[in-house]
């Protein structure tokens, strides 16, 4: 049962009873990292509670088979009778062979809704699928939202997500699920829904009920019964979807901006300030004078000449004193030299 929760000893499940947090966990725990060898097909995390024993399951798994069995056999005899007609026939009323399949799967939807509820065998999950260079990211952020974040708030009660094949191809997709205790509750559904888009951008496939799982029902079914109960577009159209992805890129980008300018921020207040920063002060300080007069600015020109003159002069002084200074001090060096004796010639 592949969705059957793990018992105790399965070390890729995370509880909030676990001996590590959830971070730890997910950092030790990655899918693309994790590599299934037949032992540890996913990883799990799930919430305190206990999803409520399903005692019915397997009168509901006994009762759908026999239906399943039926439509399928009903649905091969449909494509094998030459006598039903490939096209529609508006004037004798014939239909297709696709439209008697579609009414045969139709009908045993509705059936198997109804045996979901007689039997309380009412659980499913949201799919998802994800790339191995997407999947951690993609996981972590389902697995901290189901314990700490918006869908912690939800009846979404567990989450898993497929480790890596032995021999991955690099087009792998790793399934994702995120479990509801009831699927046919479409205020719930719908509610997870909004979460998944527009606080996490997810792209969603469909909704599938646990029934449907192990009676076997996917894509590629004999009986063509499409595997989700649920379609994207049964809650909104695709303009609504991608408003809300947009919305929640949107803010992720809006965030990590005022990230960058917060640090850039933090580092400017440690910097010396810079010539153009000098400039400005000094620029401030003429701004205080904009109001005197020509005669006051004539004058206060000729102070700051005379000012400049004065410093000259004085630095021209100082630089002569300076080198007075030094051709004496070398003078003296040289006359405590000991002059060299001859060499004496042979």
């Amino acid at each position: 049962d592949e969705d059957a929760i793990p018992e105790r000893g399965y070390k890729y499940i995370w509880t909030p009873a676990s001996d590590i947090s959830l971070d730890d966990f997910l950092s030790k725990y990655k899918p693309s990292m994790v590599e299934n060898d037949g032992s540890k097909p996913w990883i799990w995390v799930r919430k305190g509670k206990e999803l409520k024993a399903e005692v019915n399951e397997l009168a509901a798994l006994e009762e759908s088979s026999g239906i399943l069995k039926d439509i399928t056999d009903q649905i091969e005899n449909i494509k094998n009778d030459s006598s039903i007609p490939t096209r529609s026939n508006k004037k004798t009323g014939a239909k297709s062979k696709k439209e008697l399949r579609e009414q045969l799967q139709h009908d045993v939807r509705a059936k198997f809704e109804e045996i979901a509820r007689k039997h309380n065998y009412l659980s499913g999950k949201w799919l998802m699928f994800a790339s191995g260079e997407k999947i951690d990211r993609i996981w972590s952020s389902l697995a901290t939202s189901l314990i700490n974040g918006p869908l912690a708030d939800t009846d979404a009660f567990c989450a898993k997500v497929a480790t890596t094949p032995q021999e991955a191809n690099p087009n792998y997709q790793h399934v994702v699920c995120l479990y509801l205790p009831n699927v046919y509750d479409k205020d719930t559904v719908l509610k997870v829904m909004h979460i998944l888009l527009r606080n996490h951008g997810f792209n969603l496939s469909g909704v599938k009920s646990n029934m449907y799982t192990l009676l076997g029902i996917d894509s590629k079914h004999p009986s063509g019964i499409p595997s989700t109960i649920w379609k994207n577009k049964d809650f909104m159209n695709e303009k609504e979807m991608q408003a809300l992805k947009d919305a929640f890129y949107a803010e992720l980008e809006n965030n990590a901006t005022a990230t960058t300018q917060s640090s850039s921020q933090v580092d400017t207040t440690n910097k010396k300030p810079s010539n153009s920063a000098n400039q400005s002060s000094m620029s401030k300080k003429k701004k205080k004078d904009i109001f005197a007069s020509d005669d006051e600015e004539d004058d206060e020109e000729q102070r700051r000449r005379a000012d400049l003159a004065h410093r000259k002069k004085a630095i021209a002084t100082s630089t002569k004193r300076t080198i007075a200074k030094d051709e004496s001090e070398d003078s003296d060096h040289e006359q405590e030299k000991p002059k060299r004796k001859a060499a004496k010639r042979s």
